[in-house]
């Protein structure tokens, strides 16, 4: 199992051993949101989901907190995203979260490409319970920088308050008996800016608290893997 730790505003750590990890897609509130990310996708040759919000069981080891992903080829990107994480004391924690997946396989199956490479989670998270009260405010952004090394872009702008909720999402895992210390979800994403490339050589997510001026990061270089021999 995947050992992840939290370092909390409060300078104590949380810890969980990942034994369940699912990506939720399709999870905008707004029904114009989803319609722009099927397109978005269907633009990379992905099929509409038969129904929204949907749901990925993703491999437990591929929840990780990493400064690099290795990939295999140049048509793979993240997702700006928020992960609620249930910790070993049963705790809900929120944190930022980039889900890395392979477009070229996401043409022949999304569930596929989600197991195709990981969730980046950051090293820092809140309590659920502490931003319960001003989640819709929480900021979500990405950016990217080309994989020529040329200047970062704002490529994901927008609020937690676009997305289905943590609440809706708990609530999901309780009735299914998965709201327990070790799993992991991942919210869905907001849509993509036009005119930015996606497939960049590095990544960098923040989800932010206005209130507080609190924000948790993360980034990750975007590697590619040697040419395979045979």
């Amino acid at each position: 199992m995947t050992a992840l730790s939290f370092e909390l505003p409060d300078g104590s750590r949380r810890t969980v051993e990942v034994t369940r990890l699912l990506n939720a897609g399709y999870a905008g509130r707004s029904q114009e949101d989803v319609a722009a990310h099927v397109a978005e996708l269907a633009e990379l040759g992905v099929p509409a989901p038969s129904t929204v919000p949907a749901l990925y069981p993703v491999s437990p080891y591929l929840g990780q907190q990493t400064a690099t992903v290795a990939v295999q080829h140049a048509r793979t990107s993240g997702e700006a995203e928020w992960a609620l994480v249930v910790d070993a004391t049963g705790d809900l924690l929120l944190t930022a979260a980039c889900d890395h997946t392979d477009r070229a396989l996401e043409a022949h199956g999304v569930a596929w490409s989600k197991n195709a490479g990981p969730d980046v989670l950051a090293g820092r998270a809140w309590r659920l319970a502490d931003v319960a009260d001003r989640l819709d405010a929480l900021t979500l952004r990405a950016w990217v920088t080309p994989v020529d090394g040329g200047e970062e872009q704002l490529l994901q702008d927008g609020t937690a308050g676009e997305l289905l909720p943590p609440g809706y999402w708990a609530d999901v895992l309780r009735e299914r008996g998965e709201l327990e210390p070790g799993t992991v979800l991942i919210s869905g994403t907001i849509p993509m800016r036009e005119g930015v490339d996606q497939f960049a050589g590095r990544w960098r997510v923040e989800l932010a608290d206005p209130a507080t001026g609190d924000a948790i990061e993360l980034a990750y270089d975007v590697v590619p893997m040697p040419e395979p021999i045979g």
